[in-house]
């Protein structure tokens, strides 16, 4: 069954791939997270189905897909910040995600590759993630939400395999739990991806204090180079004696 489940995913996340959005920030980071992850599913099925009872083809392999994980979650961050918080503040959140990839690679390097290592390894990069679409919500990012809730159900998938007894509620075996989950949640996932629509113009205020009409460039600082985009609500400033 689980076998089945992981093939699902890969397959469905695979169909997803060139149905993504190309016009919008980061979209590039969101297609290879999205391949990354129907290969992983995809490597899944043929452990779950074959290799699982070859103790040492079968642990190399779940060493691999495992670390297949951690690259999705890498991507999905790169894509996360050049969409908040513009293209010019990736290389702030970099040294954290190098810090998560050492430390999987270390428990990966000694057998102890799992979803709980996993889960301890890419905390701080879920949280980094979370963060910033928290933070894009409350500005009024049209992904935020939709965004906030596929994190959701992404992690309430991996709690049926995580915790004792979870997938019984749902009458399957762990792995098929957390599978069927993961497909929901990229749906969800895909969902939100296409929802934020094409890149938004650089806000500025001008003198008149208005910002740019759909049909006015954006104003270029005097320097000459466009700053990145940032979600913000602008507020509207009435002209008097107009």
């Amino acid at each position: 069954m689980a076998s089945l489940t992981d093939l699902a995913l890969g397959l469905f996340t695979l169909y997803l791939v060139p149905r993504l959005p190309r016009d919008v920030d980061g979209a590039r980071y969101w297609r290879a997270a999205f391949v990354w992850a129907a290969i992983t599913a995809l490597v899944g099925a043929v452990y779950h189905g074959f290799l699982v009872d070859l103790p040492r083809i079968g642990g190399i392999t779940w060493a691999v897909m495992s670390t297949m994980v951690v690259v999705v979650m890498s991507f999905m961050l790169a894509a996360s910040v050049i969409q908040v918080l513009g293209r010019s503040r990736a290389v702030v959140f970099w040294p954290l995600r190098l810090l998560g990839v050492i430390a999987y690679l270390v428990f990966a390097a000694t057998g102890n590759s799992s979803i709980t290592a996993i889960m301890m390894c890419e905390s701080i990069t879920m949280a980094c993630v979370i963060g910033l679409w928290v933070w894009a919500w409350l500005r009024g990012h049209p992904a935020g939400r939709p965004m906030l809730v596929a994190i959701g159900v992404s992690i309430a998938a991996a709690m049926l395999r995580l915790v004792p007894g979870a997938a019984a509620l749902v009458a399957l075996d762990p792995d098929s739990a957390y599978h069927i989950g993961q497909i929901v949640g990229m749906v969800l996932l895909y969902r939100a991806v296409a929802q934020s629509g094409p890149p938004p113009e650089a806000v500025d205020g001008t003198g008149s204090g208005r910002a740019s009409g759909p049909d006015e460039p954006s104003p270029t600082p005097a320097d000459g180079r466009h700053r990145p985009a940032r979600w913000i609500k602008v507020p509207q400033v009435r002209r008097h004696g107009s």
